[in-house]
């Protein structure tokens, strides 16, 4: 067996076991399983000790201090770790070409702002580092939108549509960086059943594990 394919079994194993512990609330496999999804993927990569090796690091610990999604202190915490590995997908998507463009920008912006405004009417005492990491994870989704990255990849109205080549589904793991933080800010702010709460941690925790799988099998392959 290659590492590609044991990294993807300890990816796909790691990942199902988080979400079905969330879901569920057997604490337990979740706190077992969850720090397991990012180093999975550095067993897949080429050279580890990378820019990617790094972010990937930092989003471990961040996937640790976040075991508890509602610690206030350990949500701050990760924050700041998974802005560490934000910067540094930016800094690879910046290497391969990445730009910003306005079509990109405008709807990223606009939904940062609207999450900022509402963590700061509603949950003040986070929002302010929520705030900042939110502009590294805006950054990054941006970056990764561009079209350029995925040359002959297909497009259809500027956005890239995910295919075969790794590269096309980098787009597609921005927005679903996106996608799981913004719901948590929805979970946070909108829901008080407990039921509730742990299904959307569930959708939270796999759409996060899929974005980072389409951004590190994207960044991970020569351009």
């Amino acid at each position: 067996m290659n590492r590609a394919t044991l990294s993807r079994i300890a990816f796909a194993s790691a990942s199902a076991a988080t979400v079905l512990g969330a879901v569920l609330g057997a604490d337990r496999l979740h706190r077992f399983a969850k720090p397991f999804i990012a180093p999975s993927l550095v067993v897949g990569l080429p050279k580890p000790v990378s820019t990617l090796g790094l972010a990937l690091t930092a989003a471990t610990v961040g996937d640790v201090l976040l075991l508890d999604p509602d610690d206030d202190s350990r949500i701050l915490h990760g924050a700041a770790s998974f802005a560490v590995m934000q910067g540094c997908y930016c800094w690879l998507l910046r290497a391969r070409g990445a730009r910003v463009t306005p079509s990109a920008a405008a709807p990223r912006a606009a939904g940062w702002l609207l999450a900022v405004a509402s963590m700061a009417a509603r949950s003040p005492d986070v929002a302010p580092g929520l705030g900042a990491y939110g502009l590294t994870l805006a950054s990054m989704s941006t970056l990764a939108a561009d079209p350029t990255l995925a040359r002959g990849a297909r497009t259809v109205a500027g956005v890239v549509v995910p295919g075969s080549d790794p590269a096309s589904r980098i787009a597609v793991g921005g927005v679903l960086f996106t996608l799981s933080d913004a719901l948590i800010v929805a979970r946070r702010l909108l829901l008080t059943t407990e039921s509730h709460r742990r299904a959307a941690e569930g959708v939270v925790l796999a759409t996060y594990a899929v974005a980072q799988l389409f951004l590190v099998e994207g960044l991970s392959r020569k351009k």
